[in-house]
């Protein structure tokens, strides 16, 4: 800034308008907005935790529900033996496709067997599991 004098001896200094300065800041404000939506970040894949939830989900239900015949839950039921498994084995599937939305596909395997497609490979996968007295009952979920 530059200072003058005056015939009377005082010092009066240059000073920069008010509305200048705001205007300087507004446009620094802008451009710092503006550049924040060109240099668009990537989103954080959530897919994964999502389809964890659904396999969650899905095994909670499936173990708090009653049996269709003898055993603690449904999921006991069928981790019993080959032949609780053989005779759950349709009305597990058709429980599942219920539970899950249309857009996931699913394999629930059992000490005895399995139900639901096979798991190709590449994709996401979520992932839950549930300890019963027969054993392990495993829910898989992926996208379609």
């Amino acid at each position: 800034m530059s200072e003058r004098h005056e015939g009377n001896g005082r010092r009066h200094r240059g000073q920069l308008s008010l509305s200048i300065a705001e205007a300087g800041i507004g446009v620094v404000l802008v451009l710092a907005v503006a550049m924040g939506f060109a240099y668009d970040l990537p989103e954080p894949d959530t897919r994964h935790a999502q389809l964890e939830t659904y396999a969650e989900d899905a095994v909670t239900v499936l173990a708090g529900e009653p049996p269709r015949h003898r055993g603690a839950t449904r999921l006991a039921e069928v981790a019993r033996s080959p032949e609780t498994f053989e005779r759950e084995r349709d009305a597990l599937e058709r429980r599942v496709d219920r539970i899950l939305p249309d857009n996931l596909m699913y394999r629930v395997e059992t000490p005895h067997g399995a139900v639901g497609f096979p798991r190709p490979a590449g994709v996401a996968v979520g992932e839950a599991t549930v300890t019963t007295v027969g054993g392990d009952v495993t829910v898989r979920v992926w996208y379609v």
